[in-house]
């Protein structure tokens, strides 16, 4: 297939080939990797300026999502390219095999520069989806900034950059400018640009940013930053998003209660407990999704509630495909059980034969877990309706999923999203937070949106 490059992608190519250091943020759909992709031929076979490439993906994403774009266009078949995935040896032969581009999952990284015996001769390195790396304490960070200074060129692509406010900044850039615009200190960067928000005597828990700091951050990062939003630049579907309430009886409220005011919940046989903020945080998520575990790990069902609205959402779309997305395991389970004494066809979407049979229309509801779903993976072809079973804290996570559906190729005029809420529960506290993530990150995005002249 020709590669005929929207114009904001010939802007976005341009920007990389001009910027030794350049962040894409780029929302899904607008073609990250094929972006990435021109740039890359360009530098290598026009301009001379690099021989060597290493792209660092999640697995799914390095394992297919790349590989499906060399071969996909025409001006990229004379590229070479080798996925170093999977066991210890069958990493080492992909990375010793002659090739213009190499790609590996961010899992890996640690043991590429640290125990693979490998030299990291890579002149230019694409890191797909740069969120991952905001923890700069993470072993995938440390271990990259090692050779960041080996590194001539780099190029960072994500459509979240602040999934979890504008901190998750600072590992980011540090990567891409080795510290020159946010600095090389966590500690510097907090106190210019932020001040204690959550506290317990000395203890902080949570930043918030300083008067002006947001806009200020984005100034300093403007020059290599270039943001693009879907709706800006693509026909793409419209977003409605809805909010489906469940109500507890009285006593199943009394047994959330309970946990919530005592980090404990006592149940026959069995006392669940709760040792700190984050524990408890899980235990009420799994209470208003409908069941516990115990400590012995055994399941405590405790209200049908989310099974009972999630089988009149499927009998309300009346046979259209839904995907529904799940957080704990026994939320699997329990789905899987209703919707199988319903006589409704359902898969967890975990092989590349589940999502083929998805997009294929074979299935009436597709089980998608976000953490194993979320990046890569183009869903639009089977549905354009999600239902959120259970969420989770991840505004990342959470837009990854939706966008599955929500993207370019979509075949209907509008993409359904409906969120199944606890009413008086964590779970609106979670959608509010969500919503509030998201407001940050469109202040970035809209802060560092590209002017284009076209």
């Amino acid at each position: 297939m020709i590669y005929h490059p929207y114009e904001y992608q010939k802007y976005a190519i341009d920007f990389v080939v001009d910027h030794p250091a350049a962040a894409l943020l780029l929302d899904m759909g607008l073609g990250k990797t094929s972006i990435a992709l021109s740039a890359i031929e360009q530098l290598m076979y026009h301009r001379f300026e690099v021989s060597k490439v290493l792209v660092i993906a999640p697995l799914r994403v390095a394992r297919n999502t790349w590989p499906e774009e060399f071969r996909k266009w025409d001006c990229f078949n004379g590229m070479t390219f080798s996925v170093a995935v999977g066991s210890v040896k069958e990493r080492l032969a992909a990375l010793r095999k002659e090739a213009d581009v190499y790609i590996i999952n961010r899992e890996n990284i640690p043991w590429l520069i640290d125990s693979s015996g490998l030299p990291f001769d890579y002149d230019l390195v694409v890191v797909d989806e740069l969120s991952s790396f905001k923890n700069h304490l993470s072993k995938r960070f440390l271990s990259l900034m090692k050779v960041r200074p080996m590194i001539r060129r780099i190029i960072g692509l994500t459509g979240t950059p602040t999934s979890n406010g504008l901190m998750d900044l600072f590992a980011e850039f540090k990567l891409l400018d080795l510290g020159k615009r946010l600095g090389w200190q966590i500690g510097q960067y907090r106190a210019r640009y932020f001040m204690p928000d959550k506290t317990n005597g000395r203890v902080i828990y949570s930043y918030m940013p300083l008067p002006g700091a947001e806009e200020q951050i984005y100034k300093k990062i403007s020059d290599i930053t270039i943001s693009m939003r879907a709706v800006d630049h693509l026909e793409m579907p419209k977003l409605i998003q809805a909010t489906h309430k469940v109500y507890l009886e009285e006593h199943e409220r009394d047994k959330y209660m309970e946990m919530k005011q005592n980090l404990a919940l006592k149940l026959p046989g069995a006392t669940i407990t709760a040792s700190n903020v984050t524990v408890l945080s899980g235990k009420l998520l799994q209470l208003a999704n409908g069941a516990i575990y115990r400590t012995d790990g055994s399941l405590e069902e405790i209200h049908e509630k989310k099974l009972d609205a999630l089988e009149d959402l499927i009998e309300a779309a009346n046979g259209k495909p839904i995907l529904v997305a799940y957080w704990y395991r026994h939320d699997l389970i329990r789905i899987k059980k209703r919707l199988d004494a319903c006589g409704i066809t359902c898969r967890k979407l975990d092989t590349d034969d589940d999502i083929r049979e998805w997009n294929a229309g074979h299935l009436q509801v597709g089980l998608l877990h976000p953490l194993s779903a979320s990046h890569g993976l183009n869903l639009q072809h089977g549905g354009n309706t999600l239902v959120w079973f259970g969420l989770n804290w991840s505004l990342e996570l959470y837009q990854q999923t939706i966008g599955r559906l929500w993207r370019q190729g979509q075949q209907e005029s509008t993409v359904v999203v409906q969120h199944i809420v606890t009413d008086g529960t964590i779970d609106e506290r979670i959608l509010k937070i969500l919503k509030e993530k998201d407001q940050t990150q469109e202040a970035l995005i809209e802060a560092l949106k590209a002017e284009m002249n076209v």
